[in-house]
């Protein structure tokens, strides 16, 4: 098939000559890249009748297109644009009119800046935010895969509920009840892109023009964006061993409308949110009439000692959204996540989602309930825990025995990265760059900083990466790094 065939060409109108009309649509498109070289175009019979000409004259108009080298002929076959433009006219859209440009919206700065780094090769060691499916873990996923295929349901084929499947939400409300003592029902539960896409939900429904919020200083610079980008007014709360400062909170911004907090695993520092804290957090926002958007990112891994409750479960459901992301837990490129609404916003959260895509793709849905149902997922999970902690050593041990004197590793109880200080001052920034050159990924955390004096050190992903590859990715780094 050619784009030619669902090309919007358009009949002669009067005035200039016919010949000339469809010479000039012809040529537009090609100057255009709508039509690529060596594309075929339409059979001057099928033109003519398409355009409501006789034939003589798209034959005509081909005759000037090939003249000129812009299309060329193969006998028996048809008419072709033209493999070798470079005879002809620069290929590019004719030059705008002359108007005043555009006023721009100052959040567009806001946004021109909200981009996530680059995604890194798949050969670039430690890499953050990668996964690892086994064999197992495969085939099952191919064999709900299949089924899901053989069996599209009528749902498939029209508009469904916002929200998402019933059943998988049931599957995923029973889940979080389970592991994370999440107090729900399926009603309250909403399937999303992912975490960031619940945490965008949540403030687009939120905030207006110039609340106040908290967040985590260092904390996740996407959703400080999307903050930013809703007009909020945020407050960078430090953070120490125990988690978000939450005195800090309510000494400066006590009125704040929300906090956005990550308490099973602190992003990016690892630590976990006290119990003490929890239930300072949880004081703060009932007496301050505030919501709590507890971002439970990575919360299935956690390697030793039993898991916090989660704030959500601690509260009740009444005033925190949990949100979590099956894309951590399975593979990212399968864009699903979830939020928990409490009931007062189940409504508002689910009109939003669908004014953003209207609703979750069903297909995929269909695969993960089946892989949930068929019990794949808990079991997936357990390997991964096994794996991930087995790798986690790997790249810890590795690091300090080749960069202790460099380094001081910060080994987490959870999550799917791990922290390694600079010793002695230094940049992370120029190790970062350093690391890069020699084909490693590691993230300075300085970055992450806004108002709490920054930390120098790196972030590196072990959860993407096979055991046996930590020492070798290490001597890549300290080789990099000229040790």
């Amino acid at each position: 098939m050619s784009w030619a065939d669902i090309y919007p060409w358009r009949g002669p109108t009067a005035g200039e000559p016919v010949i000339r009309q469809i010479y000039d649509q012809v040529r537009g498109a090609i100057m255009q890249s709508a039509l690529k070289p060596g594309e075929r175009l339409p059979s001057s019979r099928d033109f003519a009748r398409r355009l409501g000409v006789a034939r003589a004259s798209v034959v005509a108009a081909y005759d000037l297109l090939l003249a000129e080298g812009y299309a060329i002929g193969r006998p028996g076959s048809g008419t072709y644009v033209s493999g070798d433009l470079s005879g002809v006219a620069e290929l590019k859209p004719a030059a705008p009119g002359s108007h005043e440009p555009a006023l721009v919206p100052a959040r567009v700065r806001e946004l021109d800046e909200a981009a996530l780094p680059t995604p890194q090769p798949e050969q670039r060691l430690f890499t953050t935010g990668r996964t690892l499916l086994d064999a197992r873990a495969l085939d099952a996923w191919s064999r709900s895969t299949r089924r899901a295929l053989r069996h599209l349901d009528p749902v498939h084929f029209g508009y469904s509920d916002p929200r998402g499947d019933r059943a998988l939400r049931a599957a995923i409300s029973d889940y979080l009840r389970a592991a994370r003592g999440v107090i729900c029902e399926p009603d309250q539960v909403i399937v999303t892109a992912g975490a960031q896409h619940a945490v965008d939900i949540a403030a687009r429904v939120l905030l207006k023009d110039g609340d106040r919020v908290w967040m985590e200083d260092p904390g996740y610079p996407a959703t400080r964006h999307a903050l930013a980008a809703m007009g909020a007014d945020i407050f960078h709360a430090p953070v120490d061993r125990h988690g978000i400062v939450v005195a800090a909170g309510v000494e400066v911004a006590a009125d704040a409308r929300v906090a956005f907090v990550t308490p099973s695993h602190q992003y990016p520092l690892g630590m976990t949110l006290s119990m003490g804290r929890r239930m300072e957090l949880l004081a703060w926002a009932r007496a301050a009439g505030a919501w709590i958007v507890e971002d439970d990112y990575a919360s299935e891994f956690r390697y030793s000692g039993p898991p916090l409750e989660s704030l959500q479960g601690l509260d009740g459901g009444e005033r925190v959204i949990y949100v979590g992301t099956l894309n951590k837990a399975l593979f990212p490129g399968l864009r699903m996540g979830y939020m928990v609404a409490p009931k007062p916003l189940a409504g508002a959260l689910a009109n939003a989602r669908q004014l953003m895509d209207r609703q979750p793709p069903t297909l995929t849905q269909a695969i993960v309930l089946d892989f949930f149902r068929e019990g794949h997922f808990a079991a997936h999970i357990r390997r991964r825990r096994l794996a991930y902690k087995a790798q986690r050593d790997a790249l810890a041990g590795a690091l300090e025995s080749q960069l202790g004197d460099l380094l001081e590793v910060d080994v987490p109880d959870q999550g799917m990265t791990l922290i390694a200080y600079l010793k002695g001052g230094g940049s992370d920034l120029e190790v970062e760059a350093a690391a890069a050159a020699g084909g490693v990924s590691v993230r300075a955390i300085s970055r992450l900083y806004r108002q709490a004096p920054p930390r120098q050190g790196l972030m590196l992903g072990f959860s993407g990466f096979p055991e046996r590859m930590m020492a070798p990715g290490v001597t890549r780094l300290a080789r990099a790094l000229g040790v």
